[in-house]
């Protein structure tokens, strides 16, 4: 069909229905849509919109009284459009009808040269709301200049998107997971590239690697990027997010109990002028962890580090992306709802945002006859003692086996079924008493069996209202201070005993192997740890324990020997000679702990899952 100059306009051919006044001028012109046909294109302030020129009611596709009318969108919005691009001409495809339809109507191909503009975006999968799939809408026009009129203008509305990122520091993790980090990048670098972002790429080369990039890298440079993202899995990202914060972020040590502080005798008191902690910050030891920074850099200044330009945590701007590569990436499952690389790529490139609580963990002692020497990582979904710390401890001499190596590390930790004696302590919140369960004095019952009532927590996901409610009881100028930590609110509670494990999430941590996660109601930017404590039971309801936390809708946390407290800060004592924890799938030696979390200490390029 022919397209007359005339056919592109300013004016206003078919506005969409309920367009309110004072909306900005719109652009209309008559183009071909590849696979569709000919359309009226209009364009609007906040996307665009088409309507098929010839109905297929009158094209005669019908067969045997059937009639076909092929699926297809009919607007997209510029907040869900990534890039646009003029291509070299080339043919447009009429409908891709069924063949029954096509004996009908015949192939009405434009073999003809036709200039034409690429339109990328992306739909929602119809059975799974979370996961995103490209898409693409190509459009034609005999007229050159108005395909170029058509990308600039669209390009105008997608320059105006607010917190889209430009330029990029990537982190790519070779062998993470089966080893195919690399091959995840090169699979999602086309649509960066496409978005105009700019990537400085660094495939990490040894252990440390990012974390020593991320220290050594000035303020000053830092502030030159949008994000820094992790292609890997919740273990490497654990690594960068720790060389980011381990020079930047300043705070006092977790608050603890008189006890705790008692036992660590004069060397920890030193380091508590005030008794609580406060106004101490957190000292590093480079010796006894790699990924630490030594306590003499900290007191020189950091020499590589540059003082003159500040970084402010949190910060609204500069935020973290994964791509998952990994063996779990729970963390992807949980701020995204999917574990899909190109899903996670678009929410880079679209620019979303979502806050993520951090824990500061702090080990006092690496063995019960160690000296106090207080080394701080933190953590972004869980840490975990017993059980948890076994697993990847007993999972480091199989990597050869890939993710395979955690079912039999698991396997193997579990018929041993050894429980650990231990203390534990934790800042008991009013407000959140309720969710609490059980109440302490049950836990110590000679009668195993399941609690009577299921505790119902709200469900995190997009535009969480939880997390979206701002802190009652911290610092209007601290965004990232512990909540609720007044004297009149909290009392320190104890747990002392026999634990097969001790674990601390921060996020619900579901993955494929735990659709629910360990906390199904387990929070991304609340400020609360979910404390879990598994008392020793019998062989068997630990294994019932375990198959609730593999099936979707179990309820793990149900049982007599199982204690669950919301809390935004606790401690823990080993009674045995050493004990490893598990960060993030990091190893992480600790024999005396203590841990705060700090809420929505970072930003995420993501939006929460749509559950």
């Amino acid at each position: 069909m022919e397209i007359n100059e005339g056919d592109c306009n300013s004016q206003d051919k078919s506005l969409r229905n309920g367009q309110v006044e004072g909306e900005a001028s719109v652009l209309s012109s008559n183009l071909f849509l590849n696979h569709v046909g000919e359309v009226t294109v209009t364009l609007y302030s906040d996307g665009l919109s088409w309507k098929l020129l010839d109905s297929l009611e009158d094209d005669g596709s019908t067969c045997l009284g059937l009639k076909f009318f092929p699926k297809i969108a009919t607007e997209v919005k510029f907040s869900d459009i990534y890039a646009v691009e003029l291509m070299d001409s080339g043919r447009i495809q009429e409908p891709n009808l069924t063949s029954a339809a096509e004996c009908f109507l015949g192939n009405y191909a434009h073999d003809s040269g036709m200039n034409h503009f690429v339109v990328h975006s992306f739909q929602k999968s119809n059975s799974q709301p979370c996961l995103w799939i490209l898409a693409d809408y190509t459009f034609g026009h005999k007229d050159l200049q108005t395909c170029q009129m058509w990308v600039n203008r669209i390009n105008d509305a997608l320059n105006k998107e607010v917190g889209r990122p430009k330029n990029l520091l990537v982190f790519v993790h070779p062998m993470s997971g089966k080893g195919n980090g690399q091959r995840t990048w090169e699979t999602v670098a086309p649509i960066f590239s496409r978005a105009n972002v700019n990537t400085k790429v660094i495939v990490t080369e040894r252990a440390g690697h990012a974390f020593d990039v991320m220290t050594s890298t000035s303020n000053e440079e830092l502030n030159l990027y949008d994000g820094a993202l992790a292609v890997g899995g919740d273990g490497f990202f654990n690594e960068i997010l720790n060389g980011f914060l381990s020079s930047r972020h300043k705070a006092p040590f977790p608050p603890a109990p008189s006890d705790f502080l008692d036992a660590l005798g004069n060397e920890g008191n030193s380091l508590f002028p005030d008794r609580n902690g406060a106004g101490s910050e957190t000292p590093y030891n480079k010796d006894s962890d790699p990924l630490l920074p030594s306590l003499a850099d900290k007191e020189s200044g950091f020499s590589h580090f540059d003082k003159k330009f500040e970084y402010l945590l949190p910060n609204q701007r500069f935020r973290f992306g994964i791509i998952p590569a990994g063996s779990t990436d729970a963390i992807v499952i949980c701020t995204t709802g999917a574990r899909d690389p190109i899903t996670s790529a678009l929410h880079i490139v679209l620019g979303k945002r979502v806050c993520l609580d951090v824990a500061q963990v702090v080990s006092w002692k690496t063995t019960s006859t160690s000296k106090v020497e207080p080394r701080v990582r933190y953590a972004a979904s869980f840490a975990g003692y017993g059980f948890y710390g076994d697993v990847i401890t007993e999972s480091e001499q199989y990597r050869w086996m890939g993710p395979k190596r955690y079912d039999y590390a698991g396997t193997k930790v579990f018929l041993r079924h050894r429980s650990y004696e231990a203390e534990v302590s934790y800042l008991e919140v009013e407000s959140e008493k309720k969710s609490s369960i059980p109440d302490g004095t049950r836990m110590f019952s000679n009668v195993w069996s399941l609690k009577q009532k299921k505790y119902e927590g709200i469900i995190c996901r997009a535009n969480c209202n939880v997390c979206n409610r701002k802190p009652v009881c911290s610092s209007e100028r601290d965004h990232s201070a512990t909540p609720c930590m007044s004297s009149q609110e909290t009392r320190w509670m104890k747990s002392k005993g026999c634990f097969l494990s001790v674990g601390a999430a921060i996020i619900s941590n579901r993955n494929e192997k735990a659709p629910d996660g360990l906390v199904a109601d387990a929070h991304l930017s609340d400020g609360f740890l979910h404390l879990l404590l598994i008392k020793d039971c019998p062989h068997a309801l630990y294994l019932w324990h375990l198959m609730q936390l593999a099936r979707k809708g179990g309820d793990p946390l149900n049982f007599d020997f199982v204690e669950h407290y919301k809390t935004p800060a606790f401690t823990f004592t080993s009674f045995g000679d050493e004990s490893v924890w598990n960060l993030d799938g990091e190893l992480f030696q600790a024999h005396k702990l203590s841990a705060q979390v700090f809420r929505g200490l970072v930003c995420l390029f993501a939006t929460g899952p749509e559950v």
